[in-house]
């Protein structure tokens, strides 16, 4: 596993105590210098105690080359420093100014057609590019010696959302990248032909000047599916090692001062290998937008637990989330009365020492003007405002309960997501286009919380392997490494999980021979030779298959044909004679050494995941002890290293008011009360959090 950066957490300002961080992206180069004062009384009003700026700032600070205006960055950080307000100063390096690309039009990026990317937005730069390099760092270099003694930045946001929206970059300076990326992997021209499979259409090469990007290639063609899988490991590399580069520089000439980048974690957030990112920070931060309608709290509670893991349980920074609607979606929606102060403590609870938003005052002009924030375009008296106002207090109150020096209590249940799983589902030639890794381990999650388990999201390079049981969802990709830990695992005695889609390729996109899954078959107990996928884009194809358990299977299922001594058979599938899977098994478990392997050989989704639970929960010896109405509420523990403090937060996963026990005293109440009698009522986007 790959060795971490030493934890640093930004620091209070001098004469302050440590507080729960609070506050978001500000902008004063927006706005006249008049309403600066105002902005400093509302965030006072608020508890907000630090802020994010420059993040954008570029033209603003180096208006024309070689000429740094500081004067306005110096006045507005020393207003915020002395109302006790905190700066994460931004390297202001995700744009470049109108002058730099009008001068050197190479730093901009190309998409697979060749088509240039011209300014007009934002992040229009090749990550690959040296003339692009030289002028950022030449700025971070400016920042770093003008700011390197100020008392008021307190941590340093270098960049912003690396690869938003330039992840893939396919001009000539890329494609020389690329080839030296592939010749420190693998050596030799011979060991990436071997990795990529070129004897298939007569792909192979001569020499490392034959490596090209994955451009494009024809519609409807097929991509190399090795070639593509590293292309999409060496993007998330380019834009690491420019990020690297931006951080060193800021080290050395600001030595003690933590860096962080702001991750885009989030279900279906898998541009970047955020987990190996997570190794080069001195503390993980995060930006999450909800996803709107009914999987809203889980889908964020999953992503907040997954950034917790990639954190591996070290304090965490909310960078950025929304008080209300976004303005990138086609239809964005509102948050519902309750949601503001409810999802911020929803990320607090899973590890987050730091609730800040996107962004503090809404931008009357610009892309982003539809973006709700902290103050929004009605001003002081808006519920908006009020609710960021409780917030702030009931940040306060936990703060001042002891929540700091608490992190997210381990859970018995530990959920694998991988990065390179997904990006390898990805590929256009796949058993089907309506399977990808991603979407399993957010079912999961869900259908265990339904039985009143709130389990860890975690890496599958983190050390799943120390829980009681633990869930490999679609992990289409099992290395030779991840297989020695699955096999070592269950046979000392461990409880696995094991779904389709698992265990079908190595790291190279090989497929392991022999039946499926590959390297695991012997430890789940059963041997696949063929895929049955499910759809309706042509009339009369299967589209479902249904259990003996009453739950039915969509879009996937395993072709199980045979099923050692050693295993039982749970749930087999019903169908028509003709379809050829009537009494095949679709849930196992398996004895292996000291402990057993469930297998799962289809998608259920999260409710045929939820209905099946307690019977293959009972046949893993998995006592959960939920009582009645457990799924109503999700439960999340902090606690202390002694685990004598421990924070309770109760969240209402349903639209009507429910009724829980509740242990100890109710701090915090967002539409909810405690009843006097060991119990508590939330209503509909309510929390409650209890102390023990």
């Amino acid at each position: 596993m790959a060795q971490h950066r030493p934890f640093r957490w930004p620091q209070p300002l001098e004469g302050q105590e440590a507080r729960i961080w609070y506050g978001g992206d500000y902008n004063p180069d927006q706005w006249p210098e008049e309403v600066w004062d105002d902005d400093i009384r509302l965030m006072t009003k608020a508890g907000v105690n630090l802020v994010s700026v420059g993040i954008f700032s570029w033209a603003k600070i180096e208006p024309r080359e070689g000429v740094f205006d500081f004067d306005w960055l110096d006045r507005i950080i020393d207003k915020l420093g002395k109302a006790g307000i905190a700066v994460d100063l931004a390297s202001a390096t995700a744009s470049p100014p109108m002058w730099l690309t009008q001068a050197h039009p190479e730093v901009l990026w190309q998409d697979y057609r060749g088509d240039v990317c011209q300014p007009g937005a934002r992040q229009h730069w090749r990550p690959t590019s040296p003339v692009f390099r030289e002028y950022a760092l030449k700025l971070c270099r400016a920042m770093a010696e003008h700011y390197k003694d100020n008392p008021y930045v307190v941590a340093w946001h270098v960049s912003n959302e690396y690869g938003c929206h330039n992840r893939f970059d396919y001009s000539e300076d890329a494609e020389r990248a690329f080839q030296d990326w592939c010749k420190e992997r693998y050596g030799t021209i011979d060991a990436v032909n071997d990795a990529w499979g070129t004897a298939f259409w007569a792909q192979h090469m001569n020499d490392f000047s034959e490596i090209v990007p994955p451009r494009f290639i024809g519609d409807g063609n097929f991509m190399n599916p090795g070639k593509l899988l590293d292309w999409k490991r060496f993007s998330s590399d380019a834009l690491k090692a420019f990020y690297i580069a931006e951080r060193d520089l800021l080290e050395e000439l600001t030595p003690g001062r933590p860096l962080t980048t702001n991750f885009m974690v989030s279900a279906g957030g898998t541009g970047m290998n955020y987990d190996d990112w997570g190794t080069e920070v001195d503390f993980v931060s995060n930006d999450h937008y909800f996803t709107p309608g009914e999987a809203h709290l889980d889908e964020m509670a999953y992503s907040a637990s997954l950034t917790d893991g990639i954190a591996r349980k070290n304090p965490w920074f909310l960078m950025e989330n929304s008080t209300g609607a976004v303005n990138w979606r086609p239809i964005n929606y509102r948050k519902e009365p309750g949601q503001l102060v409810r999802d911020a403590l929803v990320h607090l609870s899973m590890g987050a020492d730091a609730i800040c938003y996107f962004q503090w005052r809404q931008s009357k002009a610009g892309a982003e003007k539809f973006h709700t924030a902290m103050v929004p375009h009605a001003g002081e008296d808006s519920q908006d405002f009020r609710d960021v106002c409780e917030l702030g207090g009931d940040l306060q109150r936990l703060a001042d309960e002891g929540l700091l020096g608490t992190k997210l209590a381990k859970s018995r249940v530990a959920v694998v997501f991988d990065y390179e799983s997904e990006w390898a589902t990805e590929h256009t030639a796949t058993p089907t286009q309506q399977v990808r890794h991603w979407t399993e381990p957010l079912a999961w999650f869900r259908a265990l919380a339904d039985q009143g388990v709130t389990a860890d999201v975690v890496p599958v390079r983190s050390d799943w392997d120390s829980y009681e049981a633990v869930v490999l969802p679609s992990l289409y990709i099992l290395d030779e490494e991840t297989t020695r830990r699955v096999r070592d695992y269950v046979a000392k005695g461990g409880k696995l999980f094991v779904t389709y889609y698992t265990g079908l390729s190595d790291e190279k996109d090989h497929i392991w021979l022999g039946g499926y899954p590959g390297s695991i078959r012997d430890v789940v107990g059963v041997r696949i030779e063929e895929f049955a996928p499910m759809g309706n884009d042509f009339e009369g194809t299967l589209d479902h298959l249904e259990l003996t358990n009453g739950t039915v299977a969509h879009d996937f299922a395993d072709v199980i044909t045979s099923v050692a001594d050693s295993a039982r058979v749970l749930e087999t599938y019903k169908s028509d004679p003709w379809v050829g899977m009537n009494g095949v098994p679709a849930i196992t478990v398996n004895e292996y050494g000291d402990g057993k392997a469930a297998y799962v050989g289809c998608r259920l989704g999260r409710d045929g995941l939820a209905k099946s639970l307690p019977e293959l929960l009972d046949a893993m010896g998995i006592d959960v002890a939920a009582p009645a109405g457990a799924g109503d509420v999700l439960r999340v523990e902090r606690a202390n290293e002694t685990g004598d403090v421990t924070f309770e937060f109760l969240f209402n996963r349903t639209h009507r008011a429910v009724t829980v026990p509740a242990d100890g005293e109710t701090i915090v109440a967002s539409l909810a009360q405690a009843n006097g009698d060991g119990t508590v009522t939330i209503d509909p986007n309510g929390v409650a959090i209890v102390k023990r």
